[in-house]
């Protein structure tokens, strides 16, 4: 069990309070080990935690309730109120409230977590359409993260116990994809994951997997030139700095043969080309993971899932895996900065 002083501050958001949030929540937090290895701060309400706590038939679990997280108490699980007193549930459902609910929670946490007032961040799901309505005008979190904090450039990266895929484009239509992949754009997302790779995951020499955009990545020109114009040309630059990117492969085969087993990380060039082999692979252990953040934030690879809202069938096992990453990525970040600042204690 680590120190009081040294434990992690974990912040956590509620997500949209009509979904399977808190339910996720509740059911991590009930693990009294948690408290043993961080400061799990729920940004959220109390009365909206005790509502999912009985519809659920859940007993012998509370929150401490704080104003601020220097107030925290490093023995239990705690609650800073977020939302006013007579916000309503609607289990299932997509309302404007539990939109407003959502952003309320969000926007708290990540304000605390720039100002250093948390150590990581971890986000339950919410509902893109009911946010929108409360002011949030972005297609998701990783592009919110990237706001707030200013990076330059961030990468969804899906993360699980066999693989780990990145996606050159992100939540844009299908329509748009070819024409929104370029050479900068490949070479930006492949140092994100190389340097992700190395500072958050402690792989020394990541090597690293390219899909190609087009099936059997392109045949040589037969079936789309991207391959052959842009692809390439972006892998060879990327090995001329140091990073080992290998490819382009083709999408079904490369799964197919389980090459990924070969790799540290994939790099695929949209959405669901990564996203629906890897969530088949490891949905139960899926976390989304922004890379190239100044902080730390994960979440469940799982949505909203209202249709099960409030019937206690939800696994909390992504978001567990979620608050366990984030964690680990800490403690990673903690090493690498201590192992350049003295180099003469890396061990090769």
């Amino acid at each position: 069990m680590e120190n009081n002083e040294n434990k992690i501050k974990v912040g956590i958001t509620h997500g949209d309070i009509n979904g399977i949030g808190y339910e996720v929540i509740i059911k991590t937090l009930l693990d009294k080990r948690i408290t043993d290895l961080c400061i799990p701060i729920v940004y959220g309400s109390p009365k909206l935690s005790a509502y999912h706590r009985k519809s659920l038939n859940i007993e012998n679990f509370s929150l401490n309730i704080i104003k601020s997280p220097q107030n925290a108490n490093p023995k239990r699980p705690n609650v800073i109120n977020c939302v006013p007193e007579n916000t309503r549930i609607e289990l299932g459902k997509a309302t404007k409230e539990s939109g407003a609910a959502a952003f309320a929670s969000l926007e708290a946490a990540v304000n605390d977590l720039i100002n250093g007032n948390i150590d990581v961040l971890v986000t339950a799901p919410i509902n893109k359409n009911t946010i929108r309505s409360a002011g949030f005008n972005f297609p998701g979190h990783t592009e919110y993260l990237q706001n707030k904090t200013g990076a330059d450039d961030v990468l969804m990266l899906m993360t699980g116990e066999q693989i780990k895929i990145g996606t050159v484009t992100g939540h844009i239509p299908l329509k748009n994809v070819a024409s929104a992949i370029t050479e900068d754009l490949i070479l930006r997302k492949l140092r994100i994951l190389n340097n992700t790779m190395l500072k958050d995951f402690t792989v020394r020499k990541p090597k690293i997997a390219v899909l190609g955009l087009n099936p059997h990545a392109g045949d040589n020109g037969v079936l789309g030139e991207e391959e052959k114009n842009i692809i390439i040309p972006a892998l060879n630059k990327a090995r001329d700095e140091g990073i080992m990117a290998i490819g382009p492969y083709s999408a079904d085969g490369f799964f197919g043969s389980r090459a990924y087993l070969k790799f540290d990380a994939v790099l695929s060039m949209y959405h669901d080309q990564g996203l629906a082999p890897f969530k088949s692979l490891e949905f139960d252990n899926a976390v989304n993971y922004t890379a190239g953040l100044p902080v730390i934030r994960t979440s469940p690879g799982h949505g909203t899932a209202f249709e099960i809202a409030g019937k206690g069938l939800a696994s909390p096992d992504s978001f567990r895996h979620a608050l366990f990453l984030a964690l680990d990525i800490f403690k990673s970040r903690k090493f690498y900065d201590e192992i350049t600042k003295n180099p003469l204690k890396q061990k090769d």
